[in-house]
C-alpha cells in the first residue's frame, strides 16, 4: 500500500513537473512576447510603472518556473521545490480568481503563444494542478530523498535550459506562434474584409471567342451569342477562399496618413520592423540601410515600417542626413509606418528583417541575423518554396529535439 500511494505521489509530481517544464520552455522561447504580457498583467493591476522590468521579469519568472519543473521531474530538492511550487500556485490562482471577477480582455499567458486559454479554463487548470501538488507534496515529510545521478541529469538540462535562454534573447523564437507565422498570408485589408480567410486551388474551363479581329475569354455560364466565332478552350487555376488559411493584416502607411498595403502583397517584399525605432544607435540605421539597398538590388520591394509617428520618423531621418555612409534620401523613399503592436508581433527583433513573396511570408531574421549581400542575392533569384520549408522546419525540429532531449535526460538517467 506504501508503494502504492508513494508512487501515485510522485506520478502527480510528474504532472505538475512537466506542466511546469512545458510552459516555461513555451515562454522562453519568446521573451519579448511573454514580456507584453507581463506588462498587460502590470496594467491590469495598475503597476503601468514597472512597464520598463516587463522583459527582465517575463524572462526571470519563465526560467524559475522552468526550473522548478525539471526538480519536481528529477526529485531533487524536494521539500523547497514543494514549498516554492505551492507559493507559485497560490500566486497564480489568485491572479486567475481576479481574472475572473474582473473578465479584462486578455490573456492569460500560461503557455506563451502557444496555446491560449479563456479564464475559466485558467482557473480550471490552476485547480487541477493545486489538487495534484496537495496529493504530491502532503505530507513534506513523507517525500523521500533523489538519486544522486538526478543532480547530473538537472544539470546537464539546466544548462541547455540556459543556452535556449541565452539564444532566445539574442534572435528571434525558433518556432513561431503568432499570427504571423512563415506561410501566413498579407491581404489589403479592402481586398479581404468581405471575403472568407482562406484560399484553395480549382480549376476552371475558359472559353476564347472572337469577333471583328478582337478575342475575348468566356465562363461556361457567361457564354456570348451566335455572332462570336469560338477560338478554343483553355484550364486556368483560381483562387476560391475558405476558412483555414491564416490571412493577416500589416498595415503600411505613408506620412499623410494614407495607406498603401498593395505594397506588401506583390512580388518579393523586403520588410525592415523596426517597432522602437528611438532605441536604434546611428550604427543600427547604418546597418539597415545598407541591408535595404542591397535587398533593392537582388530585386526585393524594400519597406521600412517604423512604429512611429510622421514628425518622429521625419526627425529621425533629419538626424541621420549628416551621416555620409547613409543614403538618407533612399532611406525616406522606403519609410512607411505602421503601430507597434503589429511591428512587435511581425518580428521579435527591433530592426528585424522579414521576406514575403506574393504575400505569403517566407522567413524572417532578427537584427543580429541579417543576411549578407551574397544570400540575400541569391535570395532574389531563388524559388521562395526552399527557404520557406527550410526555416519552419528547422525551427520546429529544433524545437521538439529540445524537449526530447530534456525529457530523455531527466526521466532515463
Amino acid at each position: 500500500m506504501n508503494i502504492i500511494l508513494e508512487r501515485s505521489k510522485r506520478f502527480c509530481g510528474y504532472l505538475v513537473g512537466i506542466a511546469f517544464f512545458v510552459s516555461g520552455i513555451f515562454k522562453l522561447i519568446d521573451p519579448v512576447g511573454t514580456g507584453l504580457i507581463v506588462d498587460e498583467y502590470y496594467r491590469f493591476m495598475h503597476l503601468d510603472f514597472l512597464s520598463f522590468s516587463s522583459k527582465a521579469v517575463a524572462v526571470a519568472l519563465s526560467l524559475a518556473e522552468t526550473f522548478l519543473g525539471a526538480a519536481l521531474i528529477t526529485g531533487l530538492w524536494r521539500k523547497i521545490t514543494a514549498l516554492a511550487m505551492l507559493a507559485f500556485m497560490a500566486f497564480f490562482t489568485l491572479i486567475s480568481i481576479a481574472l475572473l471577477v474582473f473578465n479584462p480582455v486578455m490573456d492569460c499567458g500560461c503557455f506563451g503563444e502557444v496555446i491560449h486559454l479563456t479564464h475559466w479554463q485558467t482557473f480550471i487548470k490552476n485547480i487541477v494542478i493545486d489538487v495534484l501538488c496537495c496529493v504530491s507534496f502532503f505530507p513534506l515529510s513523507a517525500l523521500g530523498r533523489p538519486r544522486r545521478r538526478k543532480y547530473v541529469a538537472f544539470s546537464m538540462v539546466g544548462t541547455a535550459v540556459l543556452l535556449l535562454a541565452v539564444y532566445s534573447l539574442l534572435y528571434i523564437p525558433p518556432v513561431d506562434f503568432t499570427d504571423y507565422s512563415s506561410s501566413a498570408r498579407l491581404e489589403a485589408s479592402e481586398r479581404h474584409i468581405s471575403r472568407s480567410l482562406s484560399a484553395q486551388d480549382e480549376y476552371e474551363a475558359v472559353f476564347i471567342y472572337e469577333k471583328n479581329g478582337r478575342q475575348q475569354e468566356f465562363g461556361l455560364d457567361d457564354l456570348p451569342d451566335s455572332t462570336w466565332t469560338y477560338v478554343s478552350t483553355e484550364t486556368v487555376k483560381k483562387t476560391r477562399f475558405r476558412n483555414d488559411e491564416s490571412i493577416v493584416s500589416l498595415p503600411v502607411i505613408d506620412e499623410s496618413g494614407e495607406y498603401h498595403d498593395g505594397l506588401a502583397v506583390h512580388g518579393k517584399v523586403m520588410v525592415v520592423s523596426v517597432y522602437s525605432p528611438g532605441k536604434l544607435s546611428v550604427r543600427k540605421w547604418r546597418i539597415l540601410a545598407g541591408y535595404l539597398r542591397s535587398a533593392s538590388e537582388a530585386g526585393f520591394r524594400p519597406l521600412l515600417l517604423a512604429a512611429a509617428s510622421p514628425e518622429a520618423g521625419n526627425s529621425i531621418l533629419d538626424d541621420l542626413s549628416g551621416e555620409k555612409e547613409i543614403d538618407v534620401d533612399f532611406l525616406r523613399s522606403v519609410f512607411y509606418y505602421s503601430d507597434y503592436k503589429t511591428l512587435i508581433t511581425l518580428n521579435r527583433s527591433n530592426g528585424g528583417a522579414t521576406y514575403f513573396s506574393e504575400g505569403f511570408l517566407v522567413r524572417k531574421w532578427a537584427f543580429r541575423a541579417l543576411p549578407n549581400h551574397d544570400r540575400i542575392m541569391e535570395l532574389g533569384t531563388e524559388d521562395p518554396t526552399e527557404p520557406l520549408l527550410s526555416y519552419s522546419t528547422v525551427g520546429n525540429l529544433s524545437l521538439q529535439a529540445f524537449l526530447l532531449y530534456a525529457f530523455a535526460v531527466m526521466l532515463l538517467l
